[in-house]
């Protein structure tokens, strides 16, 4: 199946994105990554807002899909502590984007960008509404997570793999409800 030309212009878009930042992306600039020109783009999306929401939903499309695998069934069917593991192994993953990154600080100043990422966020890995253990350890794997994906989209420097690794063990831990010591 071919793809669609909406589709086409929101990866040239989040493509100019990852090389040129947000300032970086204009209705010309995306055009001419997608090889289209800018009436062809504005068919799809009229002003730079309307494409601005798009890829954010576009971005949150793709982490839905990379959930999902990792979750293995429908996210109705899960269980809280399922949703977030899933979150939590996605997130320690090599998936920093530059794009995503951009996208998640310009939420900071868009309301109508930060509810499409919030909406996506609350399905998947809910702020705990008590102070149980069980949810902190929860909430410690997601925050330790969305640190090292920051960590990785941010730095120049990478974390060693053997320390990602133990901390993907010790996020496996507290999303399973098992202590360092076994208990």
């Amino acid at each position: 199946m071919r793809p669609s030309q909406k589709n086409l212009i929101l990866d040239a878009a989040v493509r100019v994105t990852e090389r040129d930042g947000i300032t970086g992306l204009t209705l010309e600039s995306a055009a001419e990554e997608a090889g289209v020109t800018k009436g062809g783009l504005m068919y799809h999306f009229r002003t730079r807002d309307e494409l601005l929401v798009a890829i954010q939903k576009h971005l949150t499309r793709r982490w839905e899909e990379l959930l999902e695998a990792e979750l293995g069934k429908p996210l109705e069917e899960a269980t809280v502590r399922e949703s977030v593991t899933a979150y939590t192994r996605v997130g320690a993953q090599d998936t920093a984007s530059k794009a995503d990154l951009a996208f998640m600080v310009e939420s900071a100043a868009s309301p109508e960008l930060a509810a499409i990422w919030d909406a996506h966020i609350t399905r998947w890995a809910p702020v705990p509404t008590t102070a149980e253990p069980y949810d902190i350890d929860l909430l410690v794997a997601r925050l330790a997570a969305d640190g090292l994906w920051l960590l990785e989209a941010t730095s120049s420097s990478p974390v060693p793999e053997s320390v990602k690794a133990a901390l993907r063990k010790r996020l496996a831990e507290l999303t399973e409800g098992r202590t360092t010591d076994g208990e």
